[in-house]
């Protein structure tokens, strides 16, 4: 019986300091107790920053004190579509307080439409969604979306609102090089998760290909989606050479450069230093 190919390891892709992880879930049940192991684990793979994505003004309460020793990572906050249904006035009130008070705060997300699961009704989604797009021009702060199977009503709505120029990072994009396309006509960011490291997923490849390089940013999503060899095992943000190792070959570019591109891209989208 043949063994196993050994997974390979992250720090062998020799990636350079600098690379930004735009979307990890570090305060996540997954990461009890590996939350420093995680950030150590990530820099020494040329990570240098995180966005640190907390899922509500609780969990930002309760776990921002996690990251004090780690200055590179930085925090989004914002209530995602499957807890719309608990996003209140007071809710909104702690959020505003939260972004007004703390410049570690860099974005207002993950926020959005999910109607494949629908966890809270469509209606209610929609609310909170607005609700959280008012409230991301009132503190200043770009957007990050989430839109799974809801691409018509996600795309109406922030056109409806007045979004179209804002800045605005379409989180975990799987779609098409239409669907790309008409993100970058709206002056939007996109922003690349493990999936497109899976060959099977050839119309996402082809979008990441011809995307335009200003627009394109990396992200784990972590716990989640972790990018081949890695799949199916728990993510974070140490596999994000993985992501940037493919999409450099599915564009044609050397790999440090693809990397610094796309930090250099996060660093001017996320206002970081």
């Amino acid at each position: 019986m043949s063994k196993k190919k050994p997974r390979a390891l992250p720090e062998t892709l020799g990636m350079p300091q600098g690379g930004v992880e735009t979307h990890a879930h570090l305060d996540m049940e997954q990461f009890e107790g590996d939350i420093d192991g995680a950030i150590d684990r990530a820099t020494a793979c040329g990570v240098t920053h995180i966005g640190q994505v907390f899922l509500g003004p609780q969990a930002y309460q309760d776990n921002k004190a996690a990251f004090h020793k780690h200055p590179g990572v930085f925090f989004l906050l914002g209530v995602h579509p499957h807890d719309a249904k608990d996003l209140g006035d007071d809710t909104l009130d702690a959020m505003r307080e939260a972004f007004h008070n703390d410049p570690r705060l860099k974005a207002i997300g993950e926020i959005g439409l999910d109607h494949y699961y629908d966890l809270s009704p469509r209606d209610v989604q929609m609310h909170a969604f607005r609700s959280q797009l008012t409230l991301a021009r009132e503190v200043g702060r770009p957007v990050v979306v989430h839109s799974r199977e809801a691409w018509t009503e996600t795309m109406d709505t922030l056109l409806e609102m007045g979004f179209k120029d804002y800045p605005l990072l379409w989180h975990c994009f799987g779609g098409d090089a239409d669907m790309m396309r008409e993100v970058v006509a709206n002056g939007w960011m996109l922003s690349i998760p493990g999936p497109v490291t899976y060959p099977k997923n050839e119309a996402l490849r082809q979008a990441v290909a011809e995307a335009p390089s200003e627009r394109i940013v990396l992200e784990t999503d972590c716990p989640f989606l972790a990018p081949a060899p890695w799949r199916g095992k728990r993510n974070e943000p140490a596999y994000l050479g993985f992501t940037a190792r493919c999409v450099a070959e599915l564009r044609g570019m050397d790999l440090a450069e693809l990397w610094q591109l796309t930090a250099a891209n996060a660093v001017r989208f996320f206002g970081l230093e």
